[in-house]
């Protein structure tokens, strides 16, 4: 046994050695002798890739059925409070890790252990996930589709060439078709990065002038990714901001849930204040065209199995839902917490469900929530640890544990009673606690 512990070790190591990366042992070899042993079948071994600190009840779900996992991070977050007890190994990456070295990585991995499924916990790491998986001939969505998912004008042009609305954009690259946009686009316009997530990087624009301006500062950027090309003009729609969080698998939404956000995620972001979001009321007219929107817009993508985050406005003149964009993860600021108040259901730990059963060869059966509502109101707080003792409302079933964050997550039968809850914790949080830090930019966002 000690024999195949070096050799089984060895690759890892050096690999670590080699590259400038860490490999921090989590469960030793006989605990992994004994797992394996006690199993009916050898465990599934499960390579997870998060360049951010998420997913942490994914990870739970693998360990808790078994899997060999093995986490992929940087080092900005590799002391985070990853669920150990559920990993095996941890594999600590230099925080400039190219998705070429993740590859090498996981190549030196795979020589020594079969690898089951290889998923990214992170939006910034779906296409690295992709590239790796077709490099290693592992099933699971690839690069292309991938793309579809993390390239706002990519995705775009799929959901209106499948007959969904989405607002009036254009590519910011061609002087001639933008010059067309803006002329016959009324503005405001949004000018957005095409491989940003949430509304980082995000401006809203009143003329041309000020896009022409904007451009211009794009272009004197050093690197490629920063520039233009990279951005797309769009018009500005008003209205009500909805999500639908969703698991897939074969290619049919297994369970999603509907939301409306309390304020846009743009004015937080940019204007600070607190975010709030509440479960639409069920069997209304929104609810079915938001849940058949986000299928329609699922199937035109190609998603055949994983989480999914959607995200659709309605427009306030015409009334009509327009398409914002769309991410194959689950949605962040507790979203998973939030739905899983109102149905039972986390989508975490049913995406971990749905693929082990799929690497496995076995069926997954479809969840089965209940129906009730639930609604979060969080916000960056100025103090280092809240005090919500005071907050002692009974539909209160979560409070957020963040360092200089503040948040409530409710649950109630009735969904006025959950949007009261909001706006009284809105007001509150306001007063009591509430900072607000301009968002930081990113940039060289790989497509």
């Amino acid at each position: 046994m000690a024999e195949n512990s070096r050799v089984f070790l060895s690759p890892i190591v050096t690999t670590a050695a080699a590259a400038g990366y860490t490999c921090e042992r989590l469960k030793s070899q006989q605990q992994k002798a004994s797992n394996v042993a006690a199993a009916p079948t050898a465990p599934l071994n499960v390579v997870c890739i998060a360049s951010h600190f998420k997913g942490e009840e994914f990870l739970r779900e693998c360990g808790r059925q078994g899997a060999r996992v093995v986490l992929v991070t940087r080092q900005r977050t590799a002391r985070e409070q990853w669920p150990r007890e559920a990993l095996d190994d941890v594999l600590t990456l230099p925080d400039d890790a190219t998705a070429e070295l993740v590859t090498h990585v996981v190549c030196h991995l795979a020589r020594t252990r079969k690898l089951g499924c290889l998923i990214a916990l992170e939006e910034f790491d779906v296409i690295t996930a992709a590239l790796t998986r077709e490099h290693l001939g592992l099933p699971g969505m690839d690069a292309s589709t991938a793309r579809g998912f993390r390239d706002k004008l990519l995705m775009r042009r799929k959901a209106r060439d499948a007959g969904i609305k989405v607002p009036d954009f254009v590519h910011v690259n061609n002087y001639e078709e933008m010059g067309e946009f803006m002329e016959n686009v009324p503005a405001p316009w949004i000018i957005k990065p095409r491989s940003d997530v949430s509304a980082s990087g995000i401006r809203k624009v009143d003329d041309a002038e000020q896009v022409w301006r904007t451009i211009e500062a794009l272009d004197a950027r050093e690197a490629w990714q920063e520039k233009s090309t990279y951005y797309l003009l769009e018009q500005f729609v008003a209205g009500e901001v909805f999500h639908v969080d969703s698991v897939v698998e074969g290619g049919e939404v297994l369970f999603a849930g509907a939301s409306c956000y309390g304020r846009p995620p743009l004015n937080v972001v940019h204007d600070g204040g607190v975010y709030t979001s509440f479960t639409v009321e069920y069997d209304t007219d929104e609810h079915t065209q938001l849940l058949e929107l986000n299928r329609r817009l699922l199937k035109a993508l190609g998603h055949e199995r994983g989480a999914a985050h959607a995200e659709f406005i309605k427009g306030e003149g015409d009334g009509e839902f327009y398409f914002l964009e769309i991410a194959a993860r689950v949605g962040g600021a507790y979203t998973a917490e939030t739905l899983e108040a109102a149905s039972g259901i986390n989508l975490w730990r049913e995406w971990a469900r749905i693929e082990l059963a799929h690497a496995r060869g076995d069926s997954h059966a479809r969840p089965r929530p209940r129906r009730e509502y639930g609604g979060i109101a969080l916000s960056l707080a100025r103090q280092e640890h809240p005090d919500t003792s005071g907050y002692d409302d009974p539909e209160i079933v979560q409070r957020v544990e963040k360092p200089n964050h503040v948040g409530l997550i409710v649950r109630s039968a009735e969904r006025g009673r959950v949007e009261e809850l909001l706006g009284q914790y809105g007001e509150r949080f306001s007063r009591d606690f509430s900072a607000y830090v301009p968002p930081p930019e990113r940039r060289g966002i790989n497509l």
